[in-house]
């Protein structure tokens, strides 16, 4: 008998969440979502529970997304699966960043894209020296979702908005720099504060467990990183960008190189969303938002053409449609932000919260 794809356990006053997909480095599922949302609702209410952990099963990583491969035959067999899947997962994100208690994101290893939206809307989000975390959506024709909009379009400066188009997998420093994460510990002593967390408070625990913030490359790009990214279109961010590797920016090279890559549907979608979600008041509203753009990606050709080369055929060679910035309609674009009518996202996590509390 095969194991639950999510494990739950009280361990003294300490509610454990294991994701338990080991092989695929906890890639979570439909199945995964619901069971933590109910069971986050169910421990608000449970006396026992003074607070919450969440960890991923085996040396891999918390989180490595959400499951693209069951995304991907849900797209190509006209299913609605996925749609169903993300209001769940948009709700328990809303809800992780309303918790009444506190919520401890052990976010080690790979957490990338669902990873994220399970984490960095904590209220105690820990990194280690083997975190790689980021949205790497643009990759395969997607756009950042799980509140990530929201997140990175609130980190300092334009950081944000090179991490989101560039979907790099990024270090602790610079994922502490962002905002995606509060403190940085030894992944060695992690056991050690999770036995503790069973029965002392994590404000008063973690103190003994966090070492120093290292310096981020963002903090030393900032001043180009801030220039090339503050245009409202990605054809003037690239003009940018190139001009600073004609001068010797090996930074900006690479960067030039990676967007060359992405899906320019992807890019230009990405960026519209930032823009907005920076100016949306609350993640409620930004997860509405992204729920809007990611349905009308299920019907793109861009997005399983992604899944397709990254995950099925591992060509790593996608025909984006257009394959240019230049050839990309913005009257759709703008349209992927229109009102879904009737099947809007049903999300009230203020209602959620005040259940629990």
């Amino acid at each position: 008998m095969s194991e639950p794809e999510v494990l739950f356990a009280v361990r003294g006053t300490l509610g454990v969440i294991t994701l338990n997909r080991p092989r695929a480095v906890n890639a979570l599922t439909a199945t995964m979502a619901t069971a933590m949302l109910e069971t986050l609702l169910r421990w608000a209410n449970d006396p026992a529970v003074h607070q919450v952990l969440v960890r991923g099963s085996g040396e891999r990583g918390l989180c490595a997304g959400g499951d693209i491969v069951a995304i991907y035959r849900d797209i190509t067999s006209g299913g609605r699966a996925t749609e169903e899947f993300w209001s769940t997962e948009y709700s328990l994100n809303s809800l992780i960043q309303s918790y009444p208690k506190p919520y401890i994101a052990y976010m080690d290893g790979l957490v990338l894209g669902g990873g994220v939206g399970i984490s960095a809307h904590g209220s105690h989000r820990l990194v280690t020296t083997r975190t790689r975390s980021g949205m790497p959506e643009t990759t395969i024709g997607f756009v950042p979702d799980v509140g990530g909009t929201y997140l990175l379009s609130r980190s300092p400066g334009e950081c944000g908005t090179h991490a989101a188009l560039t979907g790099e997998h990024l270090g602790a420093a610079e994922v502490l720099y962002l905002g995606l994460a509060d403190h940085l510990i030894d992944f060695a002593r992690a056991e050690e504060l999770f036995v503790a967390l069973e029965t002392v408070p994590v404000d008063e625990i973690l103190p003994g467990f966090i070492l120093p913030v290292p310096a981020s490359n963002f903090e030393s790009w900032r001043v180009w990183l801030d220039d090339a990214y503050a245009h409202s279109s990605v054809e003037e961010i690239m003009v940018d960008l190139n001009v600073l590797a004609a001068a010797g920016n090996d930074e900006a090279r690479a960067a030039v190189a990676t967007l060359g890559k992405k899906s320019p549907s992807a890019l230009k979608l990405t960026l519209a969303s930032l823009r907005r979600a920076k100016n949306l008041t609350d993640l409620e509203e930004v997860l509405k938002q992204e729920y809007r753009v990611g349905l009308r990606a299920l019907d793109s050709s861009d997005f399983p053409e992604g899944i397709r080369a990254q995950v099925i055929d591992k060509d790593y060679a996608p025909i984006w449609n257009p394959a240019t910035l230049q050839a990309v309609d913005m009257e759709l674009v703008e349209a992927s932000f229109a009102s879904l009518g009737n099947r809007e996202l049903k999300l009230n996590p203020r209602a959620l919260s005040g259940a629990v509390e």
